[in-house]
């Protein structure tokens, strides 16, 4: 984990994978060194802000700009997760960083840090690509990911402010030390050289320049207690010359590797220099000063036996002078004249890149068989039910996953099922394969099995031929083996680091005693006969026997032997290799850096410089880290990404898979590109799949795919790994139901395009089928025609068994894709070839297919012709299931054909046959369809019971499997059942609560939030205390769940739906402030239809209530009315004047009402609408009656009547007549006075009574007129006055 920081007032480092500036070097100017002052200040944390900003932005490759649908899709979903975080901070937790907040406006996060730890882990991810990778998948829906092209050219951008993580950093990593009393330390750089002062002489430590140091902080002073790396003095040091570690990296590794640096304070510093190979040239004299060094001329051409790696000291060269091999002082030839390799590549060959990639190889045939039983499909024999992919191609329970149950208790317990399975695999084979197992680290033909079969064994040795009397001959053998000079092929056992000589090369010892015997006595004779190379490796073998025992001084007197006897002989290389490292990890080990320093450094060129070198040691891991340290001192950026590979094989091989991971994230931002970054990311990916990681196992697989060249390969197991993780994500538990995560397409696709570069035609078709899987589930038909085209292709290539079943899958998707006729011309050619073929079954499916193409086409008789040539065939084959298929088939095309009776009978017959068959979960989903279908009949006949019974039936099934979206439609069908076909609030409120539960499980906010919206409506019309606080609850809920996802319309009918209810529930101190907060989210959005919609609707809860009505006038007088008068609303701006008059009458403000009715009548005028018209004049008249100004009450109303249609239509229009002309016969008699004017009303009133034949109607006018004819005002006024009276408005007025 290699993020880098840099200090405040040095020079930036750039935070880009395999960009960052290497460590200060001595030749580096000055002037970038801050003041003292400077330094004191930064390693103390002062006004620290605690939280980072995270922002990102989605960027289109081609286009290079930002995506603007895609940023808003990313927001609308961050708005949704601004109140339920949860999956937010499981994802940052993966990325060792903490949650603080979400600001979706702004597509930030705030996070922050709690230790050094976690700080240097995220800027690994961030600087890796990670974070963006991660981000996608919480950002983006399955939409996103089925979309080939939007993936590859759609990249998250992520920033952060440098400066203040850099700031963090070094905050958190003096507070930790500050506080930590066991490990209060950390590591620094000398910015400068300088010596001990005299008053301080013994107290103060001597620094060179850019020199590693140790340092324990102290609270306050300007002194710390430090200690070098390179000379293991202690002393004190000033602050003002310390420069801490800018890469976390580095400091956990110091701290969790101690040790020297190894390097001398006068080196010449190469490190700014490329790895070199080839031929160099030496540029000054050198006279070696151990025999296994090469003397140097002046201008002498060197050969460069392996590479030159700045950093180290030495490296190997043979002399073209003299072909003389050995050791070459780095600083003694000219850099610039050896051919520079690839700048920070770690591997010199395509082998040291592809063992690291036989990691996975291990899980290739289990992952292409998980592939190809993800890619089964039964379509060749089962037959498909109309309608069924409603439930077949959709996600299942996603609550049934328990991460942290006791399937998986612990990160990389899969892997390590994984590897059980392999093992019962292996075990299960033949009798002898146990024996092979243990000889399979054989590598020629002489490690046989049996000594017998030898003639004349030269390797394997007898221990049994008489030691005791120690004769030359009895150990010719042996030496005469061993004494070859220069390496051979069969030496190879002797060197390994797993002590594989012990099983193939000696025989016939009970215990290693007796072998370390023979050896001793061995090498007494190699050494008395003068045989170099015999002795050489006999004490080799003796000091690997003597570490095995643990007994490591004595080991170290063999190995130091080996080499005094050698005396610089570089014949076999990998022994001289494996002597000089085994010694080194000894006095590392003892600590006896002071007696070998030389031999450390020439230990660590043989381990670094030499290629394809095999191990040879399992203490080998300390001179790879003593190497490391080398390269962190010397800033060599080079040897750093070395030493990291040689860590990863090695710890890799020695099983210790924990320790691996930081190397390998730190080697890969020192690779910075392909191939080297693409084998470093398949370790990641497989460590992180180990440590239950799935958001960082997926995205490494995708940056591996993202930086690769186009056509590289993925291998199968990744592929698997992925599928595997992204199901890990979604809690889906694949293996079990079989589905495939989205998140898995472009691995898939990747996997693909390789499968298709090597011609791989069965993996290739395996591949389409899984990805047309994907598609099909998520129902983009479309996207799976695609695929299994491809696939149908390939079948044709492979089989006939497999060209039927990519070609029936083909057909299957084409129906799902309502291209029925696209169906029909693969399915034809199908049924015409299989008619020479015997198998009925195949037969019956094409049949089958083939009706449900011309069902969908519309062709009846077609379709129910095939489905009974398929019904007979699954009866000749006595298949239920098959029959049940068909028959349920048979039943719902005669339900579209609304012939009810064959339809039930149908059905009923394909309810019998699932019930008989042995329960599973298939079946059971095809009986689910079948039930709703058959409900479906039974509710056509009003046989309510029966069908509702169906229904219940059906969920019981679904609830059995736990399958959601089979629940999902059951229960949609219920909800409608119980408030439109059977009413029944309390049901309906049970299955619309079920239903908010299956959507909440499936993640469906928007569902969820409509459901929430419904269910308040339907607590509300219970109408009591208990129903309306649920109703408040449930819209408060939607209204939370609208504004997440940025509906601002639904957010708003919400808030003024609080209002309502609050006023129902009398608690009026909360009902202005919703009905207020609706309407301001409405103005400010500046959709002035909205707000005119919510000012009306809020002055319709006072309207429509009991209590405080008057408050209805300031929301539609000072709300409404000037918003529908600026919107030119004519007919809202009446209907709200209608409701004033309406209002101001019932409140008995009548001075009012008739300003507002006299607006009204006038606006009804400009609409053209006689009925508006009628209204707002019969209104207006009432006010006019109810101020008594009669004589306008009755111009008014004769106004109404004058709007009537001439001829009556109904006998409504006939009852407002009477209704009308009665009380136009009681307002002239009794307040105008005028009883002729009033009989002729009155008369009017009895005609419409007559029309509209109601009898106690009309006896009730005859009795007025009766009374009227014998009243005194009857005589006393014989003719009416009506002329008399104002008709300015019946008599054809065009203004009020």
């Amino acid at each position: 984990m290699g993020g880098c920081f840099c200090i405040p007032g040095k020079l930036s480092l750039s935070l880009g994978p395999g960009k960052e500036t290497p460590s200060k070097d001595p030749a580096i100017s000055s002037e970038f060194t801050s003041s003292s002052e400077d330094k004191e200040k930064c390693f103390l944390p002062q006004n620290m802000i605690p939280d980072l900003t995270l922002s990102f932005s989605v960027k289109s490759r081609s286009r290079r700009c930002v995506n603007g649908p895609l940023q808003e899709a990313a927001r609308r979903r961050l708005w949704a997760l601004e109140n339920q975080d949860q999956e937010v901070r499981a994802l940052f937790k993966d990325l060792s960083a903490r949650l603080v907040g979400i600001q979706a406006e702004k597509a930030q996060f705030l996070i922050t840090f709690k230790t050094m730890e976690e700080i240097w882990k995220f800027s690994t991810y961030l600087n890796l690509g990670y974070v963006s990778a991660c981000l996608e998948h919480l950002l983006f829906d399955h939409k996103y990911w089925l979309n080939c092209r939007l993936v590859e050219d759609t990249e998250i951008q992520v920033s952060v402010d440098d400066k203040h993580l850099e700031t963090m950093y070094l905050g958190l990593l003096t507070h930790e030390r500050l506080f930590s009393l066991s490990t209060g330390h950390f590591f620094c750089r000398a910015t400068c050289s300088m010596a001990q002062p005299d008053e301080k002489e013994g107290e103060c430590l001597t620094l060179c320049e850019n020199e590693l140091i140790s340092v324990k902080m102290a609270d306050g002073g300007s002194e710390w207690e430090g200690m070098s790396l390179v000379t293991g003095q202690r002393g004190l040091v000033p602050v003002s010359a310390l420069e801490p570690l800018p890469l976390p990296f580095h400091q956990w590794f110091l701290k969790n590797y101690p040790g020297s640096c190894g390097l001398s304070r006068k080196r010449d510093c190469t490190s700014s220099y490329q790895i070199g190979r080839g031929k160099c040239k030496a540029w000054k004299e050198y006279e070696r000063k151990e025999k296994d060094e090469l003397n140097l001329r002046q201008g002498e051409s060197i050969e460069i036996i392996g590479f030159v790696i700045p950093g180290l000291p030495w490296f190997i060269g043979k002399s073209t002078c003299s072909g003389e091999v050995g050791f070459v002082p780095t600083k003694n030839v000219d850099p610039d004249s050896y051919s520079p390799l690839s700048k920070n590549s770690a591997f010199f060959s395509d082998e040291e890149r592809c063992s690291l990639w036989v990691l996975g190889s291990d899980r290739k045939a289990e992952s292409a068989s998980f592939l190809y039983t993800l890619a089964h499909t039964d379509i060749t024999s089962v037959y498909r039910l109309s309608g069924f992919e409603s439930i077949q191609n959709l996600p299942n329970d996603l609550s049934a996953f328990q991460p942290e149950g006791s399937k998986e208790t612990k990160p990389g317990r899969a892997w390590a099922e994984h590897q059980a399975v392999g093992s019962r695999h292996s075990s299960s084979s033949e009798d002898s394969s146990l024996e092979q197992d243990l000889l399979s680290a054989a590598s020629d033909s002489y490690h046989l099995p049996e000594p017998d079969d030898l003639d004349d064994p030269e390797l394997l040795m007898d221990l049994n031929t008489g030691q005791e009397e120690e004769e030359a001959e009895n150990f010719a053998p042996i030496l005469a083996f061993l004494d070859h000079e220069g390496y051979a092929e069969h030496f190879k056992s002797l060197y390994d680091f797993s002590f594989s000589f012990l099983t193939s090369s000696f025989y016939s010892f009970s215990e290693e005693d007796e072998l370390v015997a023979y050896l001793e006595a061995s090498r007494k004779w190699a050494k008395r006969s003068r045989m170099t190379w015999a002795h050489a490796r006999l004490c080799f073998l003796l000091g690997r026997l003597s570490v095995r025992k643990v007994k490591l001084s004595q080991a170290r007197v063999y190995f130091e032997e080996a080499i005094h006897i050698l005396s610089g002989a570089f014949e076999d290389l990998p022994l001289v290799a494996a002597l000089y490292i085994n010694l080194a990890a000894i006095y590392l080990r003892q600590r006896l850096r002071h007696k070998g320093s030389v031999l450390l450094e020439k230990a660590g060129a043989l381990l670094a410089c030499l290629p394809d070198r095999e191990l040879s040691a399992k203490d080998e891991l300390d001179v790879v880290t003593y190497v490391l340290r080398q390269g962190i001192a010397a800033g060599s950026r080079p040897l750093e990404a070395r030493a990291c590979f040689l860590a990863i094989r090695l710890l890799l091989s020695l099983g210790r898979y924990e320790e691996v991971l930081p190397f390998a994230e730190r080697l890969q931002l020192l690779s910075g590109h392909p191939p080297a970054a693409d084998t470093v990311a398949t370790i990641l990916s497989f460590l992180y799949d180990k440590k239950y990681l799935p958001h960082l196992a997926v995205a490494s697989v995708r940056q591996h795919g993202a930086q690769s060249a186009q056509g590289a390969s993925l291998p199968i197991w990744q592929v698997h790994l992925v599928l595997q993780n992204a199901a890990k994500l979604l809690g889906v538990p694949s293996p079990s139901w079989n589905e495939v995560s989205s998140l898995a397409c472009p691995a898939l696709r990747q996997a693909l395009a390789a499968c298709e570069e090597q011609a791989d035609r069965c993996t290739q078709r395996v591949l389409c089928l899984i990805l047309s899987k994907v598609y099909l589930q998520h129902r983009s038909p479309e996207g799976a025609i695609h695929y299994l085209s491809q696939a149908s292709m390939l079948g044709k290539l492979l089989s006939e068994q497999e060209a039927l079943e990519s070609s029936l899958c083909l057909a299957w998707a084409y129906l799902l894709a309502s291209q029925p006729r696209k169906a029909v011309d693969i399915l034809d050619p199908l049924l015409h070839s299989l008619r020479e073929m015997e198998s009925g079954t195949q037969k019956g499916v094409v049949h089958n297919l083939l009706g449900l193409a011309f069902q969908g086409e519309g062709r009846v008789n077609r379709a129910a012709k095939n489905y009974l040539r398929a019904l007979n065939r699954a009866r000749e084959m006595g298949d239920m299931r098959n029959q049940a298929v068909t028959l349920a088939n048979l039943g719902h095309l005669t339900l579209n054909s609304w012939a009810q009776q064959p339809a039930r009978d149908y059905l009923l017959q394909a309810v019998r046959l699932y019930c008989e068959l042995q329960a599973s979960v298939e079946t059971d989903m095809e009986l689910i369809q079948v039930l709703l279908w058959l409900a479906q009949v039974l509710v056509y006949g009003r046989q309510l019971a029966s069908g509702r019974l169906c229904y219940e039936m059906a969920l019981l099934f679904g609830l059995r499997h736990r399958h959601l979206k089979s629940q999902l439609q059951v229960t949609k069908s219920l909800c409608h059942f119980y408030s439109s076909v059977s009413p029944n609030p309390e049901a309906c409120i049970t299955y619309h609560e079920h239903w908010l539960t299956l959507a909440q499980q499936l993640r469906d906010r928007e569902m969820e939030g409509r459901l929430l919206e419904s269910l308040g409506h339907l607590y509300r019309n219970l109408n009591t205390a208990r129903s309306l606080r649920k109703s408040l609850i449930c819209i408060k809920e939607s209204l939370r769940i609208f504004i997440d996802l940025g509906e601002r319309d639904k957010a708003t009918e919400a808030w003024l739906g609080a209002g309502r209810l609050h006023y129902l529930m009398q608690e009026d101190e909360l009902v202005e402030l919703y009905l207020q907060a609706a309407i301001q989210k409405a103005l400010k959005s500046e959709e002035p239809s909205l707000a005119l919609k919510l000012y009306e609707e809020a002055g319709d809860v006072f309207f429509n209530g009991t209590r405080h009505r008057h408050r209805a006038v300031e929301y539609y007088r000072a709300g409404a009315v000037p918003l529908a008068r600026r919107m030119k609303a004519v007919r809202t701006e009446l209907r709200i004047f209608n409701k004033l008059t309406e209002l101001q009458i019932s409140l008995e403000g009548y001075d009012k009402a008739l300003e507002f009715a006299t607006l009204a009548a006038r606006l009804s005028t400009v609409t053209g609408d006689q009925r508006q018209q009628l209204v707002a004049f019969h209104r207006l008249a009432s006010v006019y009656y109810s101020l008594n100004m009669y004589e306008m009450a009755e111009d008014c109303y004769l106004k109404t009547l004058s709007l009537c249609p001439a001829w009556l239509q109904s006998p409504r229009e006939a009852l407002y007549y009477v209704k009308v002309y009665y009380r136009l016969g009681q307002l002239t008699f009794h307040q105008l006075k005028d009883a002729h004017d009033a009989t002729e009303y009155f008369w009017l009133a009895l005609a419409a009574a007559v029309l509209l034949g109601d009898e106690e109607l009309q006896d009730t006018l005859r009795h007025r007129l009766d009374n009227i004819y014998q009243s005194p005002l009857w005589h006393s006024n014989p003719s009416g006055r009506s002329s008399e009276r104002a008709r300015w408005l019946s008599g054809g007025g065009l203004a009020l």
